[in-house]
Order: structure tokens, then sequence, then C-alpha cells
């Protein structure tokens, strides 16, 4: 049978292989951003004044959760003062004029304005950092209002509680919850190479897996994980609430009429998947269905080669055993 020929110990190499970003590039990466990061705390103490409140680490890098194809990095930074812009054009003009009085060593094309953020670029590794900014008031959670990746809006959110968020998953289910992120961040970037308008961003995977992991599913057999994922996503068809009771209670949540509600755990007010269709949830529970159906022939398939065949259904062509 299927689990003959592929098992968990299978699924976990190749992560190492071909998913994961290598750890030493991982460290090389943070290690980048923890610079630029002191570089600010140094001008911070000879300008306690300074709009630029703090630079936190962000993303999947943040996380613990980035694939090998990783390309930047993200980095939130806090800008505080009554004169920083209301408007987002003027503010990621603002960031970046701020940036390059912080950073005075970098050139002018080192630091350039995005359509939301403000794109550093290290000539040395060629790698750049998205600095996204977020309006603070001072709170002393490191809440603040974030400008949105997805259509440019202002999003109250708190990275420092996010992160922690994830964090304590990990602890609980040691290296399988950020890997088994990984590895459905993989499936996702595989459909969108077959279809460039597929739409199923990260932060709601890395909930549903939250939602899973808190209902007891065990994630250290990842052939078995996995199923579970995309049999909750093709069963519920993404119409079913996820929610949790980490910052607040579940009667703080607001009313939601969008068609997929799936609500940022550190901030009740706000849907993460506010902006999806109905066909898109259609679109997304569809393929899901299909990977489900495909992990099932794997699990039976009597032969070695039919059953990386259907793994390759779910992985690619990058999947070989």
């Amino acid at each position: 049978m299927g689990t003959e020929h592929v098992q968990h110990r299978d699924i976990a190499k190749f992560a190492v292989d071909r998913v994961n970003l290598p750890k030493d590039k991982a460290n090389e990466y943070r290690a980048q951003a923890r610079r630029l990061r002191e570089k600010l705390d140094n001008y911070l103490g000879e300008h306690p004044d300074f709009t630029l409140k703090k630079m936190l680490l962000s993303g999947s890098l943040a996380k613990g959760t980035a694939l090998r194809s990783l390309n930047d990095i993200d980095i939130a930074c806090y800008v505080g003062g009554a004169d920083a812009p209301q408007d987002v054009r003027k503010l990621i003009k603002y960031l970046a004029e701020r940036l390059r009085s912080a950073f005075p060593n970098f050139s002018p094309d080192q630091v350039t304005p995005q359509t939301y953020s403000v794109k550093v670029s290290f000539r040395g590794s060629g790698l750049d950092i998205d600095v996204v900014p977020i309006l603070y008031d001072g709170d002393e959670n490191w809440y603040g209002n974030l400008v949105s990746q997805d259509d440019g809006s202002f999003l109250r959110t708190c990275i420092p509680r996010h992160l922690e968020f994830i964090r304590k998953r990990k602890t609980e289910h040691e290296t399988h919850f950020a890997q088994v992120i990984r590895l459905v961040k993989f499936w996702i970037r595989h459909q969108k190479q077959k279809n460039p308008g597929f739409r199923f961003k990260s932060f709601m995977c890395e909930l549903i897996l939250a939602h899973l992991a808190d209902q007891g599913l065990d994630l250290s057999d990842y052939p078995e994980a996995l199923q579970h994922f995309f049999t909750y996503v093709a069963r519920t068809g993404l119409r079913k609430q996820i929610a949790f009771e980490d910052y607040y209670r579940r009667s703080a949540i607001g009313y939601f009429s969008d068609p997929v509600q799936i609500i940022d755990p550190v901030n009740a007010k706000n849907n993460a998947a506010c902006l999806y269709t109905t066909n898109q949830a259609c679109e997304i529970t569809d393929v899901a269905l299909d990977a489900g159906d495909a992990i099932d022939a794997a699990l039976r398939a009597p032969t070695k080669q039919k059953t990386v065949y259907y793994w390759q259904k779910v992985f690619g062509p990058a999947f070989q055993v």
C-alpha cells in the first residue's frame, strides 16, 4: 500500500530538502534584519524624539514558517508623532524620508517607496526588506494601525501578540505546527503556479491550522495532518467561523456578513478573510478536495510510482522520493 512507499519521514525529508528555508539562510536573514533594528535603536538613543519608535521582524521569517523561495523580509515599523500623515501615500513617503535620516549610509536608491511599504535593499546580499508602517499612539502592548498589504486600509494590529500566538502553538506542537504550515504554503505555491489567479493567503492557513491544533489534531504525522487540513476545508467550505480567545472573549467579536470568517486573534473586529468572495471560497474548497483525494489515493496506491504520482498532485513535480 502507499503508506509503505511514502511515509511521514519521506514527507519530512522532502520538507527539509525542497520546502523549508535552510537554517543558515534563515539565520543570515534574521541577522540582517537585526542589524537594521539595532541601527534604529542606536539612532533613537541619540534622537529620543524621533518619530520612528520601533522596528519588529514580522511575517514568515519571524514566525519560523518561511519557505525556501523567500526573497524578502517583512519588518513592521512603528511610526509615532502628531505630524505622521494619515493618508497612506503620504505616510509611505514620510516613512521613506525618516528611514533615510536614520540610515544615512544608505544611498537614496536603497530606500524606495512602494505602494504600501518602503523597500530597503542591501547590496551585499541582494536581499530586500519590506518596511511596513504602523501608526503608533503609545499603546503599552504595541497595538497600532497597520497599513494592510491587501488593500492599503488601516488595520488595528499587534505584532508582538501575533508572534506570541504562533509561538504558543509551536511550543505545544514542537516542530510540527510550523512544518505543516510550510507544507500547506508549498501546496498553495504550487496551486498559484498552475493558476496565477488562485488566492489563499498564508495568514488564513495559519489560523485554520491553529484552530485544528487547538481542537486536538495531532500534527506529528504529516500525511494525516495534511489530509485533516484538506478535509476540514472541503467539509466546511470555509463557511464556519474560526475565532480564538487568547486575547479577547468571543462575545467581543463583531458582526460580519462576509462569506468567509476567520477572525484575527489579536483584533476581534477584524475578519482576516473579509476580502474573499463566495467564488474564491468555492475555488479553495475545490482544490482542497482534490488534494485530499490525491492523498487518499496515495495512501492506497499499490506501487511506489503510483504513490509518488499522487503526492505530486499535491506538491507538484518537485516531490520525489
